[in-house]
């Protein structure tokens, strides 16, 4: 029971579990997990992991797709590493005995929104994210790594402007601990819980930005937050994500009164960028005074819709609603945090010895908006990256293709006499109206204020839901402030008072402490 490790990683979904497997090779690794190692976000994604792996794709034009996602934003440099590395840890997840779907013998492709060809592969159907991550935490407790459940990281030790370990809170007993490690790596995923509606389980609370950010670290295009346009809502049942595939299958968006309407929107149709689909579907319901629109797949073989999407099936047949047979009420909610910790090209934040990868950290490349199915690809390849640069393989890396702006958090000086008390609705409620989907100055502003009027009322954190709504709080903020000094729309990022893109903003904007 060492308190000393080549490697700490902290976070349990894909990019934890494959850095731990990588590193456990080259030294000892602990990996700590705030609930159970197979808690995370990654269980839930259904879409299924992009790759030019079939006969008639390449590589290039998988960057196209991603870059034409993008808007404007993503590195060049970012992209050509993901869909080049890409197709060889598919081969790596495949030799640790993912099993991906295959028709006749060949993996089976499919086709989502923004890609010009199939190249999304899927296991257990809709399934993807959890068989996946199953596989690879099997492999994980099969020996040489040193897992810690129910321990959340508190704070990130920096001596000397380097880190050195990680304190940790017991989250059962409170007891508090401190490791010290060479490497330590930050795979905490994403922050969906700071909105009242999201596809996000209960640990997505943005642990990893807000402890890479309070050690230091730079934070990179927090203004920009993916809303997926599709999730389940039908009285009695828990929100639910609709994958995307559902379209490209052939499903297809109609107004409540069943009018297909995304051919209005863009020459794509459904198969538009999630961002156009998120905001089209959110306008038709305001047009409808409708909390809900439709997705119709009753045009389908019903027998193709139940094999092809086994859980999104069963769970809505759990709940009275068949799908072969009626359409899907469905609206947009949080999904996915585009931006995160500043990295370089090997996954190096800009505190030595602190590396992050996954949803949690931010190369640049989904730029503004991220191309459907490119975030478990992400994973896979930056952590592989992030243990090759320890390693040695990093080198210097070059300054990035990309333009950046810097800005300092300063403190806010606001009236308390108007702040509601910190409660996690109240946060959640603050974030979806006026940090969501549709934002406005004025609205920004408000949140603004109100965040920063919560972080300096936060007491010291006692246990995990004080840990986490402090970070909430921290990550709340860093993101309303991107947003209102950013005075356009692009990509996930839209506000009513600045609708067009305006090409001075073509630009990234990082925030340090």
């Amino acid at each position: 029971m060492s308190d000393t490790y080549s490697y700490i990683v902290i976070g349990s979904g894909i990019a934890g579990l494959f850095t731990a497997l990588q590193a456990r090779e080259h030294g000892p690794v602990l990996l700590l997990t705030k609930s159970t190692l197979e808690d995370n976000n990654s269980r839930w994604a259904q879409g299924g992991i992009a790759a030019a792996v079939g006969p008639d794709d390449s590589p290039e034009e998988h960057q196209e797709d991603t870059l034409q996602a993008g808007a404007g934003l993503c590195d060049p440099e970012a992209v050509r590493v993901l869909v080049t590395e890409g197709p060889h840890r598919i081969a790596d997840l495949i030799r640790l005995g993912v099993v991906f779907d295959t028709i006749h013998g060949e993996i089976a492709l499919a086709r989502e929104g923004g890609h010009r060809r199939a190249r999304v592969l899927h296991a257990g159907g809709d399934a993807t994210g959890a068989v996946i991550e199953t596989t690879l935490a099997t492999r994980v407790r099969e020996g040489g790594v040193r897992i810690l459940e129910e321990t959340i990281a508190t704070r990130i030790l920096v001596e000397e402007g380097v880190a050195t370990g990680v304190e940790v809170m017991d989250t059962q007993t409170g007891g508090r601990h401190t490791f010290r490690g060479r490497h330590i790596v930050l795979a905490t995923g994403g922050a969906g819980r700071l909105f009242t509606y999201t596809t996000n389980p209960a640990v997505a609370t943005g642990d990893g930005v807000a402890l890479a950010f309070r050690a230091g670290a730079h934070v990179m295009d927090m203004e920009f937050f993916q809303f997926h346009p599709t999730v389940l809502r039908f009285p009695g049942a828990p929100l639910f994500l609709i994958s995307e595939a559902v379209r490209g299958e052939g499903g297809r968006l109609c107004t409540p009164d069943g009018q297909p309407f995304m051919h209005r929107y863009h020459p794509l149709g459904d198969l538009a960028p999630r961002d156009v689909v998120a905001r089209a579907v959110w306008d038709e319901m305001g047009k409808a005074g409708s909390p809900y629109v439709l997705l119709d797949v009753t045009s389908l073989p019903p027998q193709r819709v139940a094999s092809r999407f086994p859980t999104i099936y069963h769970t809505c047949l759990r709940y009275g609603l068949d799908i072969t047979r009626h359409p899907i009420p469905v609206a947009p909610a949080a999904h996915y945090m585009i931006g995160g910790v500043k990295t370089d090209l090997w996954g190096r934040t800009t505190v030595p010895n602190l590396y992050a990868c996954g949803e949690c950290a931010c190369v640049g490349l989904h730029g503004a908006n991220r191309l459907a199915s490119n975030s478990l690809l992400e994973t896979v390849v930056f952590a592989h990256r992030v243990v090759r640069c320890t390693l040695g393989e990093g080198g210097k890396d070059d300054p990035p293709s990309r333009r950046e702006v810097l800005f300092r958090l300063e403190p806010r000086e606001v009236p308390c006499a108007d702040i509601p008390p910190l409660t996690l609705t109240h946060l959640q409620g603050l974030m979806w109206e006026k940090v969501g989907l549709v934002r406005d100055g004025e609205g920004l502003l408000r949140a603004c204020r109100v965040l920063a009027a919560w972080e300096r009322l936060l007491p010291t954190p006692t246990d995990r839901h004080s840990q986490e709504l402090a970070n909430m709080v921290l990550v709340g903020r860093l993101m309303a402030e991107a947003a209102l000094r950013r005075t356009e729309s692009r990509g996930a990022h839209y506000r009513t008072d600045f609708p067009t893109l305006d090409p001075a903003w073509e630009k990234h904007q990082v925030v340090y402490r």
